[in-house]
C-alpha cells in the first residue's frame, strides 16, 4: 500500500465528540479533508451544526448531534444515528471534556467527581458503545484526547486543576488497557496529549499566564489551528495500523524538557 493510501479515509466514518469547537472542530475538519464522513456531537447542537456546514463544503457526509456523554441514552443515540445514516463506525475521537480550577486544598469534591464523570466515565461509555460496533466488524481506530497535564505535574501558577490532571492521567491508563484488550480484534486505541492550544477551555489560562506557558515550550509558541490535524489523522488512519496503546504529545517539545 502506498503512503498516500495509508492516510486516505475515503469511505470511513468517524465520530468526534466535542466536535463543535476548538480541537474537536480542528480534528473533524482534518478527517473530512482526508475523505471521511464525520459525525460531530457535543452538548451544544448549534455549534455542531456550524461545523457540519463546514464539513459539507468539503464534499463529505456529515451529521450534527446533541450529546451529553455522561448520559448513556445520548451516547446510544449517537451510535444508532451514525449507523442509520452511514451504516457503520470506523473511527472514534474522544475529545469531549471539562475542567475546574482551584487550589488542591480547596478543591470541591463535587467538582472533582464531575470532571472525572465527563472526562473518564463519559469517554468510557462512548468508547464502549462505539467499540461494540467495531468489534463486530473487527476494525476500528479510537483516538483519546488526553493532555500534557496527564503526563507531568503542572505549575499551579499556570494550571491549578488537580481534577483535570487526574482525569487525563486516567485517560492514558484507560487507553493502554483498552489497546491490549482490543488489539486481537483489529482495533487500535491511542491517545494524543496536546499542550496549550487556544480554545474556550484554555483561553482564560492563556490570557493570565500565556508568557509563562510559551517560555516553557521549546518552539516558543502555543498550538496552532492545524497542529493537531496530522497527529489525529495518523492515529485515525491505516498509517498507524501497527501502533496501539501509545501516547503522542503534541506540545512543541514542552514535555521533552
Amino acid at each position: 500500500m502506498q503512503a498516500r493510501e495509508l492516510f486516505n479515509l475515503e469511505g470511513k466514518v468517524a465520530i468526534v465528540t466535542g466536535g463543535g469547537r476548538g480541537l474537536g472542530e480542528q480534528m473533524a475538519i482534518g478527517l473530512a479533508e482526508s475523505g471521511a464522513h464525520v459525525v460531530v456531537c457535543s452538548r451544544k447542537l448549534e455549534a455542531c451544526e456550524e461545523v457540519a456546514h463546514t464539513l459539507e463544503s468539503l464534499g463529505v457526509g456529515t451529521l450534527a448531534l446533541a450529546c451529553d456523554i455522561t448520559k448513556q441514552e445520548d451516547v446510544a443515540r449517537v451510535v444508532e444515528e451514525t449507523k442509520r445514516k452511514f451504516g457503520h463506525i470506523d473511527i472514534l475521537i474522544n475529545n469531549s471534556g471539562i475542567s475546574w480550577g482551584a487550589p488542591v486544598e480547596e478543591y470541591p469534591i463535587d467538582r472533582f467527581n464531575q470532571v472525572l464523570q465527563v472526562n473518564v466515565a463519559g469517554l468510557f461509555m462512548m468508547t464502549q458503545a462505539a467499540g461494540k460496533e467495531m468489534l463486530a466488524r473487527r476494525y476500528g481506530r479510537i483516538v483519546n484526547i488526553a493532555s500534557v497535564a496527564g503526563l507531568v505535574g503542572q505549575d499551579p501558577r499556570v494550571l491549578n486543576a488537580v481534577g483535570y490532571s487526574a482525569s487525563k492521567g486516567a485517560v492514558l491508563s484507560l487507553t493502554k488497557d483498552l489497546a491490549v484488550k482490543w488489539a486481537p480484534y483489529g482495533i487500535t486505541v491511542n491517545a494524543l496529549a496536546p499542550g496549550f492550544f487556544p480554545s474556550r477551555m484554555a483561553d482564560a489560562i492563556i490570557g493570565r499566564a500565556g508568557g509563562s506557558i510559551t517560555s516553557g515550550v521549546p518552539m516558543g509558541r502555543l498550538g496552532g489551528a492545524d497542529d493537531l490535524k496530522g497527529a489525529a489523522l495518523f492515529f485515525a488512519s491505516d498509517a498507524s495500523k501497527y501502533v496501539t496503546g501509545q501516547i503522542l504529545a503534541v506540545d512543541g517539545g514542552a514535555t521533552a524538557m
